[in-house]
């Protein structure tokens, strides 16, 4: 059974930083994308970045250039990097696998940026 557990978030204030991480386990391939998502209250569940099994990486415009995801493919983890964080940016983050098959999601992490 494959389960995704995600760490990382908390309570940050506008302009800093945090890292999530978001660990899998029981993947029956080795050849799937992460995705990290997020949802704000009020509103729907949003892609916020995407990387490949051949590392290729797409972003939501709202975090380009302040986010970055990244995976190790021998921890079966991957990361998002968030820096200059703000207001707008608190929502509770998912990590997804996508295996082409079959979705996976983790229970999410709550990101809540104080202004």
């Amino acid at each position: 059974q494959v389960q995704l557990v995600e760490s990382g978030g908390g309570l940050v204030q506008a302009g800093g930083s945090l890292r999530l991480s978001c660990v899998a386990s029981g993947i029956p391939s080795s050849i799937f994308d992460w995705g990290w998502y997020r949802q704000a209250p009020g509103k729907q569940r949003e892609l916020v970045a995407r990387i490949s099994s051949f590392r290729r990486s797409t972003y939501a415009d709202s975090v380009k250039g302040r986010f970055t995801i990244s995976r190790d493919n021998a921890k079966n983890t991957v990361y998002l990097q968030m820096e200059t964080l703000k207001v707008e940016d608190t929502a509770v983050y998912y990590c997804n696998l996508d295996s082409g098959d079959m979705n996976y999601w983790g229970k999410g992490t709550l990101v809540n940026v104080s202004s």
